[in-house]
């Protein structure tokens, strides 16, 4: 490959000029009419025995040009790119210029990584959330593990109350007839967990076991079944049995049993420290979110559509991904929903275009402060990410180039400096009550000293 020349022809796109040497792409033609003159039929000659003199006369001398120029393009371009030394964001748009003596001239419009601008990224001013935990958030997330470890008993001697588990057989009736879906029998149904439609759980509170009884309901408007929505219905209903949860005790047995402690105040203080933690964890989250915010604000980019349209479409993939993890795909979800892949595809475009840009941002960042990742973090990040996938360390390396980790690396250190130089906003300040003589204007005490 000869480099003969880069233009840029309008913003973020540049026209690259190169040769593909004619020794080169001779011998590459000569390889195409090898592996194709089986295939090729010239009357008179068995197959695969025709001369290439032969069939570039019937077919046209550049009958092999199109392949010899695939097979080549690839490696070429990106030698050409590589000494060009511009960044693509795009795959090019290739023109054959012309084919002489000298060779193949090439030309390749490409879009390229835009030029960007960042100013004032030090000293941002964002308000981060102060977090505590109280005594009723403790007491509420030990009551759910107490939940968790309480156990069902049988009830025979009194009625149904909000809380406990009913086993229930009910047949639904809209106008005296039964209708698709409205009967079940020996259904467990927890009453006040809103399962059913709203009055239904209500009215089989206060029945006994063995008792049948009618449940009158009506249908919400807005309900899935069109041909009910809005309706009154009438449930035949016979209650089969009652179970209620028994909790333990909340002593120093019930905390031995739930955690690696002995005494309820260390369980008491570990809750309080997770609890903590997490709430820490999501201010710093959205602390960081709003840093990321105010630095696409100082951002200057002229973003190319196709990079946000790339982007868009890494997280059309990533949510495929996900649904399948979850036992469904994306054509299914599609057709569950209604919506086109079109649509799906263009609702993730804002948020692809506000990623890119904090990328891109982060990146500038980390040029302009000179910061650099060596081969000790970059091997301790390759060896964290083997750690967490159950992968060995040479398969990490396959997967993911070390170009993309290093990026990481140095847009995470980026984000580090930005929150460390990051400012938080002056308290305002309250006004002073106005005094007079010593006091204050509103009659209460003075103060010591005044």
């Amino acid at each position: 490959m000869k480099f003969i020349s880069q233009e840029k022809t309008e913003t973020n796109t540049v026209r690259l000029k190169f040769l593909i040497a004619k020794d080169v792409f001779d011998a590459q033609t000569e390889k195409v009419f090898q592996r194709k003159k089986s295939k090729i039929t010239v009357q008179g000659f068995r197959p695969g025995k025709a001369p290439r003199h032969m069939i570039e006369r019937i077919y046209g001398k550049g009958v092999f040009y199109e392949d010899a120029l695939n097979d080549l393009l690839p490696d070429e371009y990106e030698a050409a790119l590589k000494e060009s030394g511009i960044k693509a964001v795009s795959k090019p748009s290739v023109d054959v210029e012309k084919i002489d003596d000298e060779g193949v001239l090439v030309v390749a419009d490409v879009t390229v990584k835009p030029e960007v601008k960042i100013e004032g990224y030090k000293g941002l001013t964002v308000a981060k959330e102060s977090v505590k935990v109280t005594e009723k958030e403790i007491d509420e997330e030990i009551g759910r593990v107490r939940e968790r470890q309480g156990r069902e008993i049988e009830v025979t001697d009194r009625a149904a109350k909000n809380g406990d588990t009913v086993n229930i057989d009910y047949e639904g009736f809209c106008g005296g007839a039964a209708f698709d879906g409205g009967k079940d029998s020996g259904y467990d149904l927890k009453l006040g967990s809103g399962t059913f439609i709203p009055g239904f759980e209500d009215q089989i509170a206060g029945h006994s076991v063995g008792d049948e009884f009618d449940v009158n309901v009506t249908f919400p408007a807005e309900y899935h079944a069109p041909e009910l929505a809005g309706k009154e219905a009438v449930f035949k209903t016979k209650l089969n049995g009652i179970k209620e949860t028994q909790l333990p005790d909340l002593d120093d047995e019930f905390v031995k049993d739930v955690s690696e402690f002995d005494t309820m105040a260390e369980y008491r203080a570990d809750v309080k420290a997770k609890l903590l933690k997490g709430k820490e964890d999501e201010a710093d989250k959205a602390f960081e979110s709003k840093l990321l915010d105010a630095l696409i604000e100082k951002l200057e980019v002229e973003l190319p559509d196709v990079m946000a349209k790339t982007e868009a479409e890494n997280m059309l993939r990533d949510y495929d991904m996900n649904l399948r993890q979850n036992g469904l795909d994306l054509k299914s979800y599609l057709q569950y929903t209604g919506e086109t892949l079109d649509g799906l595809r263009e609702k993730f475009i804002p948020r692809a275009e506000k990623q890119v840009k904090i990328r891109l941002a982060l990146e500038k960042i980390a040029e302009l402060e000179g910061l650099t990742v060596s081969e000790e973090e970059l091997n301790k990040e390759i060896e964290d990410l083997a750690k967490s996938y159950s992968m060995e360390v040479e398969q990490i390396k396959k997967y993911i180039s070390e170009d993309d980790l290093k990026g990481d690396l140095l847009s995470r250190k980026a984000m580090d400096l930005v929150k460390a130089q990051a400012k938080k906003p002056r308290a305002s300040k309250k006004k002073e009550t106005p005094k007079e003589n010593g006091e204050p204007k509103d009659g209460g005490e003075p103060k010591d000293g005044e």
